[in-house]
């Protein structure tokens, strides 16, 4: 037999050898021996290293015998380098066998061969077919859906109850914040409403007194920029810039202090993060949107009338009376009506992609852009739902 390991142990006193880890290497018969001895843990293991790759680079044996009877004691780290010895020679087609381990140490032993065993198979892999990763996108995009449905669900159903400024004990309503809020979304933003939709407006009716010269009708641009304005390109522009310029704002706010943990503290301190937070936003965007939609029409309106005299030699006052025959109430209240349903949307996903950022930059950019494109969308469609539901009521 040849003991391996041995010039470490002279070295020392007599007392730190006898607890080094040792290896006798014999092989007869083709059967290659290895006895293990001493302490097999992540402080000794390395003056034992150098000794198994030696032994792991042997050839020509057919069977490997392992002996850890004479083990003190080992953890994983002279686990995994008894486990990398047999399967070195595993790959090589060698049969590999133990004795003498103790049961403990038979779990761990069998615990790190799993462990490194499952590491070629957890390894990066191509990638899936189209197919399937198309449909990888759209379930997460579905589990996605269900999750901010629950969490608008919870942020509508806390506003609906009020403003719930204590944790189930109390409804004080803050009128400060909520004032506050309607000058930074509402008055703030008059100045860029008014400008695009008095620009949106003239576009309207120079396109429309464009074409409908053709037929000699151009008193009918007063009717196309009546009912489109008043209907539909009102409240859908104004809720498209509010959801761009006030959405993402709100998405921002929520976001950085979700950043600083600010929404934490005021859980610890009793406070809701909702009642603080978001039931001011929502209640100056369901206020203010409807503000602005109104200033929206008319600069709309105005926008058209300038254009109608400019290219459709139509006076303003002859606008005037034509509007008052191509629109009534409905027309008004058809626009209308969709302000507070689009200003809770916008209010909602913003709160929840706010409420959805990380701890990092990039989290919360992301989640300011998805904030923006989500509420345009839903918008867009709210605004097409409306006016399916118009035409089924003759409305």
């Amino acid at each position: 037999m040849l003991t391996i390991g041995k010039r470490d142990a002279s070295a020392e006193p007599a007392r730190d050898g006898e607890h080094r880890p040792r290896v006798a290497v014999g092989e007869e018969n083709g059967v290659l021996g290895c006895a293990f001895s001493g302490v097999w843990t992540t402080r000794t293991v390395a003056l034992i290293d150098a000794d198994m790759r030696k032994i792991e680079k042997s050839s020509g044996a057919k069977q490997l015998m392992l002996d850890l009877s004479q083990i003190e004691k080992m953890d994983t780290a002279g686990a995994w380098l008894i486990d990398r010895l047999a399967s070195a020679f595993e790959k090589k087609g060698v049969e590999v066998h133990m004795q003498g381990q103790s049961e403990i140490a038979a779990i761990l032993l069998g615990a790190v061969g799993d462990a490194v065993r499952r590491e070629p198979e957890s390894g990066p892999s191509g990638p899936p077919n189209i197919i399937l990763r198309g449909l990888e996108l759209v379930g997460r995009r579905v589990y996605e859906m269900r999750d901010d449905f629950l969490a608008s669900m919870n942020i509508l159903g806390s506003t609906i109850r009020g403003a719930q400024m204590k944790l189930g004990r109390g409804h004080a309503v803050n009128l400060a914040a909520i004032f506050n809020q309607i000058d930074r979304m509402g008055v703030g933003a008059i100045p860029v409403v008014v400008l695009m939709s008095a620009i949106v407006g003239a576009i309207v009716a120079q396109q429309g007194a464009y074409q409908l010269s053709y037929f000699g009708a151009n008193i009918f641009v007063v009717d196309l920029v009546g009912v489109l304005i008043l209907r539909e390109l009102g409240v859908l522009m104004t809720a498209i810039m509010i959801a761009g310029r006030s959405g993402s704002a709100i998405t921002a706010e929520i976001g950085s202090m979700k950043m600083r943990e600010e929404v934490d503290a005021l859980k610890v301190i009793g406070l809701n993060p909702i009642g603080v937070l978001v039931f001011p936003r929502l209640v100056a965007l369901v206020i203010g949107l409807p503000c602005l939609s109104i200033i929206a029409n008319f600069a709309a309106l105005a926008g058209g009338i300038f254009a109608a005299w400019l290219y459709s030699d139509i006076p303003p006052a002859a606008f005037i009376d034509r509007l008052r025959i191509a629109i009534d109430l409905s027309t008004i209240f058809a626009g209308l009506i969709k302000a507070p349903f689009m200003a809770l949307i916008i209010g909602i996903i913003a709160s929840v992609e706010g409420m959805k950022v990380g701890g990092s930059a990039e989290s919360l950019g992301l989640h300011v852009t998805a904030s923006v494109v989500k509420s345009i969308f839903v918008v867009i469609i709210l605004d097409g739902l409306f006016a399916m539901f118009y035409a089924a009521i003759g409305f």
